[in-house]
Formats: structure tokens, C-alpha cells, sequence
């Protein structure tokens, strides 16, 4: 037992001192960490950003910032109390790109006896939540840079 415990201490430890160190450019000639938007996390920090906010009336389940992973849980629409979805947001690079971006939406309706079951998503949603968040990526990109 306090074997496992002093390895879950060093783990945590090390990972609580590299947490700090900077990202270093590459001796390849890689983008410098500047040209990145890299802030403290993994992944592009407009695209994170612009998620978080984009998707903000929906409740927010867990957020990997190193993983590039943000889960929402149910979100119902008061105006539509018989759907319901969820989203998982995927940011995949450290720059701001399209294809850096990746929305995965599930939704459920009540059927006739109340349960929730699984329905399928309009083709179009996922990709209009995609460019919302790549809007607002952009628009904050733009604002740092005037």
C-alpha cells in the first residue's frame, strides 16, 4: 500500500513540475510555441476556448485541456422538453485549423412510454456547431492579434 502511494505522490509530482516547464521549439523547425496558441494546455487554446463558450448553455460533464477532449452532458431545450443531446468536442492540433476540430453529437427522444431512446442527429448539425467554433476561434485569434 504505501508503495502505490508513493508512486501515485511522484506521478502527480512529476506531472505537477512538467505542468510548468514551457513547450520548447522543435530542432526540426517546428512552429514556434507562439505561432501555436498554446497557453498552459495540449491543444490549440482558441479552439478551447471558442468551444467552452460556443457550447456554454450546455452542462459541461468533463474537460481534458492536454487530451484535447470536452464531454457535455444532456441538454434539453425547454422548448422542446421531449429531445434531448449531448456533445463531444475533439480538438486534435495545437494550430487553428479546420481539420483540428471534431463534434460528435448524440440525441435522444422519450417514445411512448417515457423512456429516452436513441434518434438520429440532422446531418448538418455537427458540422453548423463545427463552424461556430471555429468562427469564434478565429474572432478571439483576431482579437489578441489587433
Amino acid at each position: 500500500m504505501v508503495l502505490v502511494r508513493g508512486a501515485a505522490v511522484a506521478l502527480i509530482a512529476s506531472g505537477l513540475m512538467l505542468g510548468g516547464c514551457g513547450g520548447l521549439p522543435s530542432l526540426g523547425g517546428g512552429a514556434r510555441p507562439t505561432e501555436t496558441a498554446e497557453t498552459g494546455i495540449g491543444v490549440n487554446a482558441f479552439l478551447w476556448r471558442a468551444t467552452l463558450d460556443t457550447l456554454s448553455f450546455m452542462p459541461l460533464s468533463s474537460a481534458d485541456p492536454w487530451g484535447g477532449v470536452i464531454n457535455y452532458d444532456w441538454y434539453t431545450d425547454p422548448r422542446t422538453p421531449n429531445e434531448r443531446f449531448k456533445a463531444t468536442v475533439f480538438i486534435l492540433d495545437t494550430r487553428l485549423r479546420a481539420d483540428a476540430l471534431n463534434v460528435t453529437v448524440t440525441k435522444e427522444v422519450r417514445d411512448e412510454t417515457g423512456q429516452w431512446v436513441g434518434a438520429p442527429v440532422a446531418a448538418q448539425t455537427e458540422t453548423d456547431l463545427e463552424n461556430a467554433i471555429l468562427t469564434k476561434a478565429r474572432q478571439l485569434n483576431l482579437s489578441r492579434a489587433g
